[in-house]
């Protein structure tokens, strides 16, 4: 799976819709004088996979991200990008697949396919292919490389987990864990109501043998007191 294609408009230097494609699965090299938008455009594709940085903006944040050059005012932006998905690695019956993020002062929506979803739906088809925010390493900043070098042994095995992807199940796995103890627990305490009640059903039970057996006996009485009155007349 690699990246076809980005179209961006009205996205912070952009505010016509500028397209940008044909990008090699291997290697791919964006050059451009300063101020001509290539480190708009790579905030752009972060922008448009939920990275940590672009995943929760605030209302102030996305009109940040809106063109402000001369003209007339931009109300909405959007990035869309293209992925080549010939090897299934989203899990999507279609070679090409479509993520377009939409935002404006007062929203923020996202379509798949051009149709529309939602962000819990966006975050999910990403990790399917390994785009987890718990793993932030498929993009790599400048800078990043020199701190990944002087990482710690046990930093690097964390990195490593997260690069792999195996942290994600990790946490899923600990989360599931929680839920089965709490659930668990839970039926631990509903197992001590039943037994709770199933011993005062118990008592009840021998109460009403009690009662019956009692009845029986004051009925024979108050029969047998009936009796002696009788022969008394």
């Amino acid at each position: 799976m690699h990246i076809k294609s980005v179209v961006v408009c009205g996205f912070r230097s952009y505010k016509e819709e500028a397209v940008v494609e044909s990008f090699s699965k291997g290697q791919n090299v964006v050059i451009g004088r300063n101020g001509t938008g290539k480190s708009n455009m790579f905030d752009a594709i972060r922008f448009g996979l939920l990275t940590e940085r672009f995943s929760n903006l605030r209302q102030e944040e996305r009109q940040g991200l809106l063109h402000e050059g001369a003209g007339k005012h931009v109300m909405s932006a959007y990035v869309e990008i293209t992925f080549c998905n010939r090897d299934g690695r989203l899990p999507l019956d279609t070679e090409d697949v479509v993520l377009r993020r939409t935002i404006g002062v007062k929203k923020d929506e996202f379509f798949l396919n051009r149709k529309h979803i939602t962000k819990q739906d966006v975050n999910h088809l990403l990790e399917s292919a390994g785009f987890s925010r718990s793993n932030p390493y498929y993009i790599v900043q400048q800078g990043k490389v020199n701190a990944l070098a002087l990482m710690k042994d046990k930093d690097r095995l964390e990195l490593l987990k997260d690069v792999a992807g195996t942290k994600v199940y990790e946490d899923r796995r600990v989360e599931s864990l929680k839920i089965i103890q709490e659930t668990q627990g839970r039926r631990e305490k509903i197992l001590e109501v039943i037994s709770y009640i199933e011993g005062r059903l118990n008592e009840l039970e021998e109460e009403k043998d009690e009662l019956k057996a009692y009845q029986d006996l004051d009925k024979e009485k108050r029969a047998l007191e009936y009796m002696m009155h009788e022969k008394e007349l």
